[in-house]
């Protein structure tokens, strides 16, 4: 495996701050979904280490992960990175994002949910408190104000630092931002969607306004449009990975065109192209991290690589005109 340090400094560093939060965050907001998935306890272990020794401190889970799995009930991730910190001593160093909303268990925004989820995930992770809390989805069958009233009493308590959104339509997001403001309750600082080169119109004709205007922290999901940025998903070619049919949508002339600006940047700076395609996400407007995952130290030596590629007006240029 290759090795993850750099003769110069750790890629990930420095750190930025979360929109207009006082939290610094590494680029590279790291995924928590393979945690207890494709990644056991040992492996988890190993990539974390890796990516805080690169410069990382951002970790996002959520009590669903990884309740999908034959054997699960969900809080696995979580169970793994409280387990982690607490052997590293580390928590102090590292800013958790966790979500509420759609384990089977803790389903939904009502209040009583919250709270128990809240104390659930704290619990998992060996911690009093969490950075940052995520609605992981809008729940239009509670009245938001009293979701939103309870996410503000978990700040006042110190239980949680931030507010996030997850999965909100622009509307319902500009309807929670509002009702925040006018009751003075504490504030959405940062959304979670799905964004990357291949999944532009959306996002950008309709929540990167709200965005904007609003002065939020974008930290976009499938940023490597589920592994086929990475270029590995091409016809004809037979990937090993539980998750590879989620990137076949993407393959065809489009495709195609943005793999070829991909790999033509990426030789040009030396690096992977999936570190290639999480820097042009960090030229987006908003955008304070990307969020992308990694099973394995091969895996991750490609997108740590990110936080130093200089992307050129001409290389965004390109990668812009590609996906278009």
């Amino acid at each position: 495996m290759r090795p993850m340090s750099t003769p110069a400094s750790a890629p990930l560093s420095p750190t930025r701050r979360l929109g207009r939060t006082d939290l610094a965050v590494s680029p590279l907001c790291f995924g928590g979904n393979v945690f207890g998935w494709t990644a056991d306890r040992d492996q988890s272990f190993e990539v974390l280490d890796a990516y805080v020794a690169a410069g990382g401190n951002f970790i996002d889970t959520a009590d669903v992960y990884s309740e999908w799995v034959a054997g699960n009930t969900g809080g696995d991730s979580e169970r793994i990175i409280g387990e982690w910190m607490t052997e590293r001593g580390n928590r102090a160093d590292v800013v958790i994002a966790t979500k509420v909303g759609k384990l089977s268990t803790a389903r939904g925004l009502a209040p009583d949910t919250i709270r128990r989820a809240v104390r659930d995930s704290m619990e998992r992770l060996q911690t009093d408190y969490i950075d940052v809390y995520y609605a992981h989805e809008d729940d239009e069958s509670v009245p938001m104000i009293e979701s939103l009233q309870t996410f503000d009493g978990l700040v006042r308590e110190g239980a949680v630092r931030h507010l996030a959104a997850s999965n909100f339509t622009p509307a319902r997001l500009r309807e929670a931002l509002d009702l925040q403001a006018t009751h003075g309750l504490a504030p959405y600082v940062a959304i979670q969607d799905h964004y990357n080169l291949m999944e532009r119109a959306r996002y950008e004709s309709d929540l990167e306004p709200v965005v904007v205007e609003y002065g939020l922290a974008s930290l976009p999901y499938y940023s490597l449009a589920r592994g086929f940025l990475t270029g590995k998903y091409r016809p004809g070619v037979t990937v090993d990975s539980p998750r590879a049919k989620g990137a076949t949508p993407y393959v065809g002339e489009r495709g195609d065109r943005v793999l070829a600006a991909l790999h033509e940047i990426a030789t040009v700076h030396g690096c992977s192209m999936a570190a290639v395609a999480l820097a042009w996400l960090l030229t987006r407007p908003g955008v304070s991290a990307p969020l992308a995952s990694a099973r394995n130290l091969d895996q991750l030596v490609d997108l740590v690589a990110m936080g130093s590629v200089p992307l050129s007006a001409d290389d965004v240029a390109a990668l812009d005109a590609a996906s278009a």
